[in-house]
């Protein structure tokens, strides 16, 4: 479909895209597509990590139990069982 396109072709289309944003305008919408394109871009790089297997993670050691509240201490007057 683009193979047919010669120079003549791409000059009238750059010039009735002109006459109808005008020549200020044109600069902000490439600048958007721009960024649209980037944001798709890195969308469809995430979708690809995503269903890529994982690495297998390294366990950080467990770190000690940390009772919440005090256990009841033996008086000392009393004997120990």
């Amino acid at each position: 479909m683009l193979k047919n396109l010669s120079a003549w072709h791409v000059i009238v289309l750059v010039g009735v895209l002109i006459l109808l944003f005008g020549a200020k305008r044109l600069p902000e919408l490439a600048q958007g597509i721009g960024q649209s394109m980037r944001i798709f871009k890195s969308e469809i790089k995430d979708l690809t990590d995503d269903d890529e297997p994982a690495r297998p993670v390294v366990a950080a050691p467990a770190a000690p139990a940390v009772a919440l509240r005090p256990e009841p201490s033996v008086p000392e007057d009393r004997p120990a069982a």
